[in-house]
């Protein structure tokens, strides 16, 4: 079962977020000619897109393979989106 606390509910919006915009910018192909191109799946491209999923770990490395950026680099991008302080666990 997946906890859907508000942080992990905007980082999935930034991740997703991030995503179509490399996806528009990258390729310009829309997300289900990308999903079909690169076997990431039409409907799971949409809902990762639309922050409606957890994305797996595999799958982001594929998308990021499918836009041209390193998994790193994409990493990279997500922290700054989501600033120094972001942490999903309380301490």
């Amino acid at each position: 079962m997946q906890h859907k606390t508000e942080k992990s509910l905007h980082l999935r919006q930034i991740l997703g977020n991030k995503i179509k915009e490399l996806r528009i910018l990258n390729t310009g192909l829309s997300a289900n000619k990308l999903a079909n191109e690169y076997d990431i799946g039409n409907g799971n491209m949409s809902r990762i897109e639309n922050a409606v999923v957890d994305a797996k770990f595999i799958t982001i490395w594929r998308i990021c393979e499918a836009v041209g950026i390193k998994f790193s680099d994409f990493a990279k991008l997500l922290e700054e989106e989501l600033g120094d302080d972001f942490k999903l666990i309380d301490e």
